[in-house]
């Protein structure tokens, strides 16, 4: 949805009559348009009092030029903040932290900046995975869709997160989404632990992250003794749950290989042609 053109030009023509405080306004003052772009939660996951607990809609405005100087900052790419900062920025309700929001929420903005600001052709490098060929393939962000919750047997609670039970072990979990936050946070958290040349941890990283409780117990301690005990089943179990659980934009799109002739599914990558087009 956007605003309607008076709106976003800011004047109306009053003639030759109209003071001269009015017909001396550039026609060029005008406000960006914006649009709502449908969050893939539709507010479920956040906690109370929070500003998009229950709203399925986000208003952002069109990118501009000061975006993308925000966008092609050398320091802010540096250390990886630049789309972050460019989100935050057309943000209409700056209330709204997107340190806050929930990858999904995040995602579909993402891709909803990149079509307001270069349109929804997005043209990438994409390596077939039957063959390896690499090509260059178009594809049209318009298409994507949000793919919902898929898991019946999981218990969202007041607070935002929502409960399961492992099939091995029977410990009733309380999970919560990963936010934009937690996401630089276990980035730089392996990064670290590559520095130090410690074993890498992605998977008990994940799960230190999204649990909040074990059968009521909420001890960071006691969490983080059953993470490295517990059953491969039980973690492989949480993990899947996680994902099916989670709201988010539907990356996958068909793809065809000229070389091998395989028509199989991919990930629109979201490589650094995203939002550098011309790079």
């Amino acid at each position: 949805m956007t605003r309607n053109n008076e709106d976003r030009l800011g004047v109306k023509d009053e003639g030759q009559n109209a003071p001269v405080s009015e017909t001396a306004q550039s026609p060029l003052s005008f406000v960006s348009p914006t649009e709502f772009v449908d969050l893939p939660t539709g507010g479920r996951f956040y906690p109370e009092g929070h500003p998009l607990q229950g709203k399925d809609t986000l208003e952002i405005r069109y990118m501009t030029a000061k975006d993308e100087d925000i966008l092609t900052s050398k320091t802010l790419l540096k250390k990886g903040v630049a789309v972050d900062r460019m989100l935050q920025n057309i943000l209409v309700d700056k209330s709204i932290n997107v340190d806050e929001l929930f990858i999904g929420d995040k995602n579909a903005l993402v891709v909803a900046a990149r079509v307001s600001g270069y349109g929804p052709e997005y043209k990438t490098n994409v390596t077939c995975p039957a063959c390896g060929a690499s090509a260059v393939h178009t594809f049209d962000l318009s298409d994507i869709s949000v793919k919902l919750s898929e898991l019946e047997e999981v218990t969202i609670t007041d607070k935002g997160t929502f409960t399961l039970q492992l099939p091995r072990t029977k410990v009733n979990v309380e999970c919560r989404l990963l936010t934009g936050k937690d996401e630089r946070n276990m980035s730089a958290a392996a990064e670290k632990r590559k520095k130090y040349n410690l074993p890498e941890a992605p998977l008990t990283q994940l799960l230190k992250t999204i649990i909040v409780s074990l059968n009521g117990e909420t001890e960071s301690e006691v969490i983080e003794e059953f993470i490295g005990k517990m059953p491969a089943m039980d973690s492989k179990y949480l993990r899947a749950a996680y994902e099916k659980v989670v709201p988010n934009v539907d990356m996958k799109h068909l793809y065809s290989c000229d070389s091998c002739g395989t028509d199989t599914t991919l990930d629109i990558p979201f490589s650094v042609s995203f939002f550098w087009p011309d790079r």
